[in-house]
């Protein structure tokens, strides 16, 4: 389990719209399931249909760019509505008007110039799969703090790190499984 990473969300797209009653909505998809997401060469992972189960109920966030200072909604005040469906994650938030910040977003998102979105949350469960020339991780269940809408939807460095590090963990453990292996053989060859 790693704590507090983001993903990005470059299927998702977000929109603007007003309500009967005057009130300013940003919505979309925060996440897509069985989409595969590229961390870096060789290395991709994806969002199953559950890892959101239970995970919707918490003190979640929605914020601009990660940043905790930019508070969009929340859904404990109930401006921020999160539910998912059989495409993915899907939110909606409803805009402060006397908020300028708010303002600005909603204004980029109508007018196109801001379109994607991220996650903050830590793994729970999840599943490795090495490919030969490739690895695969799905994320099976998460503990979710927080989504975002963002201008740039990357990965953060200390993410990639962390995946990085967990392959070369897994790799060199499966060697020394196989090193072991071949020894157990061999001294019992001896014998």
């Amino acid at each position: 389990m790693r704590n507090n990473r983001q993903i990005r969300c470059n299927l998702a797209q977000f929109e603007t719209r007003e309500d009967g009653s005057g009130d300013l909505y940003i919505s979309g998809y925060f996440s897509v399931f069985n989409s595969t997401y590229e961390i870096f060469p060789g290395a991709t992972e994806s969002i199953a249909e559950t890892a959101f189960d239970d995970a919707l109920s918490g003190d979640i966030r929605a914020l601009v760019n990660h940043d905790t200072t930019l508070v969009l909604g929340r859904n404990k005040s109930g401006t921020l509505t999160l539910k998912t469906d059989a495409r993915g994650l899907w939110g909606d938030i409803k805009i402060n008007q006397k908020d300028m910040d708010a303002m600005n977003l909603y204004e980029r998102v109508k007018r196109g110039d801001v379109d994607q979105c991220s996650f903050g949350f830590d793994i729970l469960d999840e599943e490795f799969e090495d490919r030969g020339s490739t690895v695969h991780w799905t994320i099976r269940k998460v503990k979710l703090y927080e989504v975002s809408v963002v201008t740039f939807p990357a990965y953060e460095d200390t993410s990639v790190s962390a995946r990085s590090k967990q392959l070369a963990d897994i790799r060199k453990r499966s060697a020394d499984v196989l090193k072991n292996k071949l020894m157990l053989k061999l001294k019992g060859a001896k014998e």
